[in-house]
């Protein structure tokens, strides 16, 4: 009974670890070593609250005595050692990293999502159904790439914040850099799944679904969506790096996470100003964490894009 039960397991597992994607996987170095990066500083994400010494944001445990302190050298004043040092405000550095983190990446994987959903529905609709509807969406599309994006994210996140009550701009700052972010990038996959969608739309079973009478909204989820996907999470990966370096480069202008919840670009901002006064490692260690996650993430996508075009194989 046991055996029987679970062969349908070890099959897929086994057909999982045989596939052309692991079999690529194992076979490109690089994309392991990026994948083991992304997963340690994922993981120490989001186990902060059990991983980090302190908790950085908590008013109560902190003393201005230990400001300044060294990487792995004793505070003058406490006697307290820190890892990667202080902060002018005597916050741990390691822990606000781990906590400065959760902000960046919550905030990369929301704002991809949120453009991959808004670019994959409109391209589905621009490439599908065709006319007015395709010219306006892509005219729209064209009109913004005109711009850079972080522009967009700004102008996006500046209107958004100026509509938002006072007492709220802070508890909702978070969700306007998603909303900001992401209303930037959704671009890119309308135009990639536009481009799909007319070639998948003239094939014969997307024919033989219009004669037995599918609807064009059931046509566009169940037959064309699946057979466009695979670009579409490349642009995915690729994005929640540029996700990512969004919302620190609108946190470091001082127009992204607030302070009471900073995030990996609000670290380094802070830490630019003390950086030529000798206080190194405020800047560094958060700056350094930031270029690991972004390239890691990047390197990735790099290697899913070779290995799931079959022109590559």
């Amino acid at each position: 009974m046991t055996t029987s039960s679970n062969s349908p397991n070890t099959s897929r597992l086994s057909r999982a670890w045989n596939s052309d994607l692991a079999w690529s996987f194992r076979q490109t170095p690089v994309a392991m070593v990026s994948a083991f990066v992304v997963s340690i500083l994922i993981l120490g994400a989001i186990l902060a609250p059990l991983l980090a010494p302190y908790n950085p944001f908590d008013p109560a445990t902190l003393n201005l005595m230990n400001g300044f302190t060294p990487p792995s050298q004793p505070n003058a004043f406490t006697g307290d050692v820190f890892v990667l040092g202080t902060d002018d405000q005597g916050r741990d550095v390691l822990s606000t990293i781990l906590y400065g983190m959760r902000i960046s990446l919550f905030v990369g994987f929301a704002a991809v999502f949120l453009a991959m959903l808004l670019g994959v529905t409109l391209g589905l609709m621009a490439g599908y159904i065709g006319g007015w509807v395709e010219t306006i969406i892509m005219r729209i599309a064209d009109i913004q790439l005109t711009f850079p994006s972080i522009l967009v994210a700004m102008l996006i996140f500046g209107i958004a914040k100026g509509v938002t009550p006072p007492e709220y701009r802070d508890q909702m700052a978070i969700w306007v850099l998603i909303l900001a972010i992401g209303l930037s990038d959704w671009v890119q996959f309308a135009r990639v799944v536009r481009g799909a969608t007319l070639v998948e739309k003239n094939k014969e079973y997307v024919q033989a679904a219009r004669l037995i009478g599918r609807s064009q909204f059931s046509i566009m989820l169940r037959h064309i969506l699946p057979n466009v996907l695979n670009p579409v999470l490349v642009i995915a990966t690729i994005s929640l790096a540029l996700a990512i370096i969004a919302e620190a480069t609108l946190s470091f202008l001082g127009v992204g996470a607030p302070p009471t919840k900073p995030s990996l670009g609000t670290l380094i901002r802070i830490g630019q100003e003390f950086m030529f006064s000798g206080e190194w490692w405020i800047l560094f260690f958060p700056a350094a964490t930031l270029l690991a996650l972004a390239l890691s993430i990047n390197l990735l996508g790099d290697w899913l894009r070779d290995a799931l075009n079959p022109r590559l194989r």
